[in-house]
């Protein structure tokens, strides 16, 4: 026993670290280095010498395999019907017997009472009929006249205001001619509109042009902007539906289809002219 105990201390030998010699200098980052147990970062040392150094790590450095939840931020989930010993086995938490204990009701049953919402009042309404149109104003038009988009010598649709970039992509029941900016209309032009207001049509007229109210209906719209769509599809363009009675006496004509180029006169207009009305 001895012998062996012997043999285990002869063949072990103690790990010994020398200290630095005293005559080489030691900087304050490898005296930290030397003795880990004693490690603090000292008032003196600033942040600059220890990110002079890439193998020296910081104590208490934020890493990925540190991060967990606050506490009482996550909860395990509630098995319910797994015995009594849970707490919420046998009924579940329902209670004995009843409706509530037996099934599900439909949303905003109150057990038989007037539920709340048929308790409160109804409050205004929803206006099958209304209209929404996209307004565009002619200082808008003036404007796009002038930069050369859209050519003031021939029929001004919503077509050409759509591609001009005048108005949305999104046409849903027509376009309202509006009188801002009417002052810079000095030359005579022709539209066909949806609406006008009484200013825009007045400045349009003083100027020596036209402004004409046209219905379209849905595909009618469709037809009117995007004919390539039909000649896709291999079908006809549709003809121009007829207006509502609501809007018979709010529109002057019929839309034309396709998109015509040449207006068309009003009654006055043609007795001034002493000519027939131009048609596409």
């Amino acid at each position: 026993m001895w012998r062996r105990f012997s043999l285990l201390s002869a063949k072990v030998k103690p790990y010994h670290v020398s200290p630095p010699p005293s005559h080489s200098f030691c900087s304050p980052i490898s005296q930290a280095i030397s003795k880990p147990h004693q490690w603090q970062i000292a008032p003196s040392l600033s942040p600059s010498i220890f990110s002079a150094s890439s193998n020296f790590s910081t104590v208490g450095l934020l890493r990925l395999n540190d991060l967990r939840d606050n506490h009482g931020s996550t909860h395990k989930k509630i098995r319910k019907g797994r015995g009594i010993g849970s707490g919420k086995g046998k009924t579940a938490g329902r209670g004995h017997k009843g409706q509530k204990a037996r099934g599900t009701m439909k949303f905003g049953f109150e057990g038989g009472q007037t539920p709340l919402r048929r308790r409160l009042p109804r409050r205004g309404f929803k206006n099958p009929f209304s209209l929404t149109f996209q307004p565009v104003g002619l200082g808008k038009i003036a404007k796009l006249i002038n930069a050369g988009k859209i050519d003031s010598s021939e029929l001004i649709t919503m077509k050409t205001l759509k591609e001009a970039g005048a108005i949305g992509k999104q046409i849903k029941d027509g376009v309202r001619l509006m009188g801002r900016g009417a002052e810079e209309i000095k030359w005579p032009i022709h539209l066909e509109v949806t609406r006008v207001t009484s200013r825009a049509k007045a400045a349009v007229e003083e100027a020596g042009g036209s402004v004409r109210k046209v219905y379209y209906n849905k595909l009618g719209f469709k037809a009117l902007l995007k004919p390539e769509w039909f000649e896709k599809k291999g079908r006809l363009l549709p003809k121009a539906a007829r207006p509502p009675p609501k809007q018979r006496d709010k529109v002057d004509s019929i839309g034309r289809l396709p998109a015509p180029t040449k207006p068309i006169l009003f009654a006055t207009q043609e007795k001034a002219a002493g000519t027939a009305p131009l048609v596409a």
